[in-house]
């Protein structure tokens, strides 16, 4: 069996709490595969809580291989760029800071890897864990938090939700991501997001991109992002997102793309006016227009964000991840709001 070596980038941005959880979790690894290789990086994203008492104290007692660098470039594609070039793994997973890995997932991604010898990047289950039981506008957009739910049976993808995604190093490098990031992801506490799709995405334009259900991970859930307004933010993050990456795969000039983002965003304004006050009449509750408007609201921003960019930047993300001529998964993503 051909060895296998990962590197597991944790990015973090003052979540000491959460992140103390993960690492404690990754503890209870079984790896029992003599040839699987494997070690955790900690990217301290300029964080100003006690991340770094947090893991200095857990270095000694981890029971596998940790370690920690700075990256004083703020933003979560930064924190992500700086753990790729801190590594040397074939393969690089990147896990998010409230996530629990389950004590099989690195044992079940070196086998779903030597098993698929063309496949560029992958990802797993992801179950939501909520601190508290969740009010019911936020059980509607379990798709913010990032839950994702397959079924039970490995298929092939053409994107891929950042927390817990694993990508073959190789792959990345030709891909051009680390020489050239065009969408933004978190930065600080500004919820943008869009890069780990990019990732996704141009790893897809010539290799398999695959769903396995085997690598399962909870994403934790804390009471302070079941707020309306935390909600809003996320959602707004999400519109934007939307916008770009339907732009990455867009064929035609540009003016044809402004043309059919207005109609778009018209349509996206009116169904999610519509759909909030649906929500607000079936549940009792209040309507909320501002949280159902969040998303066509972040898709008019990134519409007015890429008018105002010059022709040469436009002209970079415009059609960026189209397939290549041998891309041996051609499909690209149908987005929808669910993220599936």
């Amino acid at each position: 069996m051909k060895e296998f070596s990962l590197d597991i980038v944790i990015c973090t941005y003052n979540n000491a709490a959460l992140l103390s959880r993960t690492l404690e979790a990754l503890s209870k690894q079984q790896v029992d595969s003599p040839w699987i290789e494997w070690k955790v990086l900690i990217v301290n994203n300029n964080c100003t809580d006690k991340t770094s008492e947090t893991v200095t104290s857990l270095m000694q007692a981890a029971g596998y291989a940790l370690r920690m660098v700075h990256e004083t470039k703020q933003g979560l594609t930064h924190a992500r760029v700086c753990g790729v070039q801190n590594t040397s793994g074939d393969w690089i997973a990147f896990v998010d800071d409230d996530c629990l890995l389950s004590e099989d997932w690195v044992e079940q991604a070196a086998q779903f890897a030597s098993q698929h010898p063309e496949c560029g990047a992958f990802g797993g289950r992801i179950t939501l864990e909520w601190e508290k039981p969740p009010p019911a506008f936020v059980l509607n957009r379990r798709y913010a938090y990032a839950g994702k739910q397959l079924g039970d049976t490995a298929k092939r993808r053409s994107w891929l939700p950042g927390a817990g995604m694993i990508v073959r190093r190789k792959a990345l490098v030709a891909s051009g991501w680390l020489d050239k990031q065009l969408l933004e992801d978190r930065i600080g506490r500004r919820l943008v997001s869009g890069g780990d799709v990019e990732i996704g995405m141009r790893i897809a334009r010539a290799h398999e991109v695959w769903y396995n259900p085997n690598c399962n991970l909870r994403h934790l859930i804390p009471t302070r992002r079941m707020t309306r307004e935390y909600l809003r933010r996320m959602e707004f993050g999400l519109g934007a997102s939307r916008h770009n990456v339907a732009a990455l795969s867009w064929r035609r000039s540009y003016a044809s793309w402004l043309l059919y983002s207005l109609v778009y965003g018209f349509g996206f304004s009116v169904f999610s006016a519509a759909d909030s006050v649906r929500e607000g009449v079936y549940s009792s509750g209040p309507i909320d227009l501002r949280l159902g408007l969040s998303p066509a609201l972040g898709w008019w921003a990134a519409m007015f964000a890429m008018w105002r960019m010059k022709s040469s930047e436009r002209s970079e993300i415009l059609g960026a991840v189209l397939p290549t001529e041998n891309a041996s998964n051609p499909t690209l993503p149908k987005l929808s709001m669910s993220s599936n």
